[in-house]
């Protein structure tokens, strides 16, 4: 069964838009996880325009204590700063059960390419190390197109997350057959190389089915934009039982 793990970012914009404490990240978390999410994602970012460290100090224990994953995405390479720990000393005092690794610089809007990994192999693999070291499970945010899934392999990556940004745009565009492959073709890919696969960016519960449906064996999908926007109108709650069903669904078909 794919888990489905909610990201809340977007809760954490909300509130820092206004400052304050409301809304708040860690109650959002538990209406999530009450809903029937399987697990929890954030994505702390060194200038703080969402999730900040204090969250995730929160976020952790709650996890934890709920029975569900905690992951943690961001650049490894981002270092500490007057109100930031650095992501790697983040995640190690964290212990989440997975980090995810992302390719994203201080000034993109939100994550949109994955690793080159014949340029950043050499500069990644002693992080790799350290978070396996932890017990922490890694997972590399990979472009579809990737030729270089061997690569996270022989890194020690337990799995991939596939950039799914481009077969979203294809969905939208009704022109999906060649995004979808190219998608289908990354997890066998990953699977000949002994990597679990994750999939995340821009998904939602019409693009899930056809994702679904040709990747069944997808280990989590990591959502957090479409879903938050769509509990505005729906209720948080709602919205994350919807999902469930929705991969149910697919799976079932």
């Amino acid at each position: 069964m794919t888990k489905l793990s909610v990201n809340i970012n977007k809760i954490a914009v909300l509130r820092n838009s206004r400052g304050g404490q409301l809304p708040d990240p860690a109650h959002a978390a538990r209406i999530a996880i009450e809903a029937g999410a399987d697990g929890i994602t954030v994505h702390p970012r060194p200038d703080l325009r969402h999730i900040r460290p204090d969250d995730v100090a929160i976020l952790r224990p709650l996890a934890a204590a709920a029975g569900v994953e905690f992951n943690i995405e961001g650049n490894p390479y981002a270092g500490p700063s007057s109100r930031y720990p650095g992501f790697i000393e983040m995640v190690l005092a964290a212990r989440p059960e997975q980090a995810t690794l992302v390719p994203d610089t201080d000034s993109q809007l939100t994550s949109d390419h994955g690793w080159d990994l014949r340029r950043e192999a050499e500069r990644l693999g002693p992080l790799i190390a350290r978070l396996k070291a932890a017990g922490i499970r890694v997972s590399l945010f990979m472009d579809a197109d990737s030729e270089a899934l061997d690569d996270a392999a022989a890194l020690g990556a337990d799995r991939i997350e596939i950039y799914t940004g481009p077969f979203a745009l294809a969905c939208e565009s009704g022109d999906v057959d060649a995004a979808l492959a190219a998608v289908c073709d990354c997890a066998r890919r990953a699977r000949a190389a002994g990597l679990g696969i994750n999939a995340g960016h821009d998904l939602n519960r019409s693009n899930l089915v056809p994702l679904l449906g040709a990747v069944p064996d997808l280990l989590e999908v990591s959502i957090g934009h479409a879903l938050i926007g769509e509990a505005v109108y729906e209720g948080l709650a709602a919205t994350v039982r919807d999902y469930q069903r929705v991969i149910g669904q697919a799976l079932r078909r």
